[in-house]
This record gives structure tokens, C-alpha cells and sequence, in this order.
């Protein structure tokens, strides 16, 4: 089931999520449905708090490639433990805050751990676009968006744009 995403600026992005204690079928759900959620925005990551829910759940899946097969991954309680030095710069989007993008310098490579949707510890490393987006994911789930990562009069404008969306489609819904 496809859910509503939160716009920015709203009090639950800005939220440090609960560990999630065990892998429940109410889980399962959850994940698949920020899948759908994601696959139909369309988006290359999704975090829980970005649907309302602040749980340490994350998907995502960096495949744009049409050929090549989907690669959804669901990281439960996901954490960074260990980065490279050499450093990334990516023009980043986030789907709570639409239309918007800003170049984000993070590292390049970074070991990630998280359990998986069968309770088991998962360990991988990632470069490129896909260390980018699951730490711009992870952040979600220490309330952190990559606008925090710019300077604060972009960041104001940012905001003051996704202020202005919200109310226009308050509007479209009245």
C-alpha cells in the first residue's frame, strides 16, 4: 500500500528514531509498503520517519539502469561502521522535499550493518550512489536532512519553498 510521504518542514523529520526490537510480520508490511511507496514516487531511498513512522527502518535501491534487475534493499536498524576518507560530492534530492537538490559532500565508501527482514545481521559496503543514499537515509533516522548539510540561507529558501508547496496543496485539497 502506497502512503502519504511528509513534506519538510514537519516535527517528525527532525525526530531520532526507536531501534526496532524484533522483525514482526507488522514490519514486513511496513517495508514493503515504503517499497511501493518509494518505486512509485519515484525515489532511490525511503525512511520511515519520512511516512510517519520513527522506527530505525530504511529501503532503498540505487538500480536506474532499465536492464538491470531491481535491487530493493530493507535495512533494519542500518548503521555506518566504517567510511572512507576520500570524499563524494552528489547533487542530492529527498522526497520530503520535492523539486528540490543541492550538492552533498559525504564519503565515497562506507560499511554498513543491519539486520534484514529475517532477523539476521547483514554487513556490505558501499561506493558511489549507493553509499550516498544510505547514509542520506541513516541521517533521516537521526532526524538529519541533507539541507542541514548547506549553508543557512539556502537552507531558509529550501524551507520557504516547501512552506509555500504545502500550503498551495493544503489549498488543492480544500
Amino acid at each position: 500500500m502506497k502512503r502519504p510521504i511528509l513534506i519538510h518542514p514537519d516535527p517528525r523529520l527532525k525526530k531520532l528514531c526507536t531501534e526496532v526490537d524484533d522483525v514482526s510480520d507488522e514490519l514486513r508490511v511496513l517495508a514493503a509498503d515504503m517499497l511501493e511507496t518509494m518505486y512509485e514516487a519515484p525515489g532511490i531511498g525511503l525512511a520511515a520517519p519520512q511516512i510517519g513512522v520513527l522506527s530505525r527502518l530504511i529501503v532503498l535501491d540505487c538500480v536506474k539502469d532499465e536492464a538491470e534487475a531491481p535491487r530493493p534493499l530493507v535495512m533494519v536498524n542500518p548503521r555506518v561502521v566504517a567510511s572512507s576518507d576520500e570524499r563524494n560530492v552528489y547533487e542530492e534530492g529527498c522526497l520530503s522535499i520535492p523539486d528540490q537538490y543541492a550538492e552533498v559532500e559525504r564519503p565515497k565508501v562506507v560499511d554498513v550493518e543491519w539486520m534484514d527482514l529475517n532477523g539476521a545481521l547483514q554487513k556490505e559496503t558501499f561506493d558511489g550512489l549507493w553509499a550516498t543514499c544510505v547514509q542520506h537515509e541513516i541521517d533521516h533516522l537521526d532526524g538529519k536532512l541533507f539541507i542541514d548539510y548547506l549553508g543557512a540561507m539556502k537552507r531558509q529558501m529550501i524551507t520557504r519553498k516547501m512552506v509555500k508547496l504545502k500550503k498551495e496543496r493544503a489549498r488543492e485539497k480544500a
